[in-house]
C-alpha cells in the first residue's frame, strides 16, 4: 500500500521573516506534502513588504508565491524573492506533487483545517506574530488559523510556533511559555552560523530545515554539526 503524504497545515502571519515561510512551503512540496496554507491580512502585508508578492487573500495560488524557474529567473515580480533565497530556482514545480497545495481564507472556520477529526501531520505558523502568539496562547480562535492551532493542541498534534522578534517582552515570553505548556515548539527564525554560511539563503535553509526536523521529515537543507 502507498503510504499518504503528510498534510502539513502553513499559516503565514504579521511578523517579519516572509521568506521563511514561502521556502518551507517550497521544501514541504517538492518533498511531497500536502499542503493547507492560510494567511492572514498582515501576513499578505508583510509578503508585500519584504518580498514584493503581491497575494490576493480571496485565491492564492502556488504560483503566486513560489513561481516557476523561468519566472523565478526572469519575472521583476520575484525580484525581492531572488535578493533573499539566490538565483536557485526553487524546487517545488520540478515535482508532480506540487499541485498538493491547498488554500484556506483565514476567516473560513468551515474549513477542514478548522476540526479535529482532519487528520494532519503538524502545523507551523511561521512567521508567528506576536498577536497570532496571544491569540494561541489564550486559545480566543478569533480566525481559522488561531483555530487550526488550537485544534492542534487539543488534539495533541504538533504544532510549531516561528516568532521573529526582538526584544521579547515579558509578555510575549509568557505566551509563548504558555504555548509551550500547552504542548506547541517554539522555533524562533534565529539561524545558526556553524554550517558554513555564504548566502542568505543558507540561513533561510537552516530554519526551515530545523522545522522539517520537528515535523519529522528528511531534509538536507544544512550541514549538520559533525557531518563532513
Amino acid at each position: 500500500m502507498t503510504k499518504p503524504p503528510p498534510k502539513i497545515v502553513i499559516a503565514m502571519t504579521g511578523a517579519s521573516g516572509a521568506a521563511y515561510a514561502v521556502r518551507l512551503l517550497d521544501v514541504l512540496l517538492a518533498g511531497g506534502a500536502e499542503v493547507h496554507l492560510s494567511i492572514s491580512p498582515a501576513g499578505q502585508a508583510v509578503l508585500r513588504q519584504e518580498l514584493q508578492l503581491d497575494v490576493d487573500l480571496a485565491s492564492v495560488t502556488l504560483g503566486d508565491l513560489v513561481p516557476n524557474a523561468e519566472r523565478f529567473a526572469h519575472d521583476a515580480k520575484f525580484a525581492g524573492l531572488r535578493a533573499v533565497l539566490g538565483d536557485q530556482p526553487l524546487a517545488s514545480h520540478l515535482a508532480p506533487q506540487a499541485s498538493h497545495l491547498i488554500y484556506h481564507h483565514y476567516q473560513n472556520l468551515f474549513a477542514p483545517i478548522a476540526s479535529g477529526s482532519f487528520l494532519t501531520t503538524g502545523m507551523v505558523v511561521a512567521p508567528c506574530s506576536g498577536g497570532t502568539l496571544s491569540g494561541i496562547a489564550h486559545g480566543t480562535s478569533a480566525n481559522l488559523i488561531q483555530r487550526a492551532a488550537d485544534v492542534h493542541l487539543k488534539e495533541g498534534r504538533k504544532l510549531i510556533l516561528v516568532p521573529r522578534e526582538t526584544p521579547l517582552s515579558l509578555i510575549q515570553l509568557d505566551n509563548m511559555k504558555r504555548c509551550v505548556e500547552a504542548g506547541a515548539v517554539v522555533l524562533p527564525a534565529m539561524p545558526g552560523w556553524y554550517h558554513g554560511v555564504k548566502t542568505l539563503r543558507d540561513l533561510v535553509d537552516f530554519v526551515v530545515g530545523r522545522v522539517c526536523d520537528q515535523l519529522g521529515l528528511p531534509n538536507a537543507l544544512m550541514q549538520r554539526w559533525g557531518d563532513e
